[in-house]
């Protein structure tokens, strides 16, 4: 299931707006803030599909009956670029464990690159919910290792993948790739893709307008 939380206009449009726009991107923390606000939105939205139990409560004038949520989900980044928001995720989901991921884009001199996936800190998997947070689905390659690694190593009971803006042709690879039963919440949607696998027309690098430049390896 792919959602596109741009197609309702809310608040969140102008925030995507922002991220888009060369005249806002200087500012980092403005930049980083709205990445971590389209994920605290996501969250509210996801906190609705997730299992509920009734427990009782007690205040100081007696009872109550409150709803609350049943389990904990992992909620899980790819590193750098998804800090801010999963910073936005974990301000609604205070209480989850966590995961981080170290997959980037290797490149080589001919201009290519294939996905790297060095590191990986996270709880036992295992029939939990994952929510995964990035801020661009572009191919789709490093959120694919991510899923498929997990799936082989814990074999989670579901995914959710949360993006500030997705292109078609990378969530067409994910759903191919680690079937359609995955969730996708985007900022919005693009339909291009360049020879060098940026979307279009994108927002530039997430990680770079986030944290800074940084070398190629």
């Amino acid at each position: 299931m792919v959602i596109n939380l741009s197609k309702q206009h809310s608040l969140l449009s102008n925030w995507v707006a922002e991220l888009r726009n060369v005249n806002v991107q200087g500012d980092r923390m403005r930049f980083r803030r709205n990445l971590e606000r389209i994920a605290e939105v996501a969250a509210y939205e996801i906190s609705k599909e997730l299992p509920w139990e009734t427990v009782e409560i007690a205040t100081p004038l007696g009872t109550h009956e409150s709803k609350l949520l049943k389990d904990q989900p992992v909620l899980a980044t790819i590193l750098r670029a998804g800090l801010p928001m999963h910073n936005g995720m974990l301000n609604y989901f205070d209480k989850a464990d966590n995961a981080f991921v170290s997959a980037y884009r290797k490149h080589h001199r001919d201009g290519s690159f294939e996905i790297s996936m060095e590191y990986m800190s996270c709880p036992d998997l295992s029939n939990r919910t994952v929510i995964i947070s990035d801020p661009m689905l572009a191919t789709g390659a490093s959120l694919v290792k991510t899923i498929q690694h997990m799936k082989a190593e814990w074999n989670p009971s579901s995914f959710h993948v949360v993006v500030a803006i997705a292109c078609t042709v990378g969530i067409e690879f994910l759903e191919r790739e680690c079937g359609t039963d995955i969730t996708i919440w985007c900022g919005d949607i693009d339909e291009e893709l360049t020879a060098k696998s940026y979307i279009v027309p994108g927002l530039g690098d997430a990680g770079d307008l986030a944290f800074g430049s940084k070398l190629q390896s």
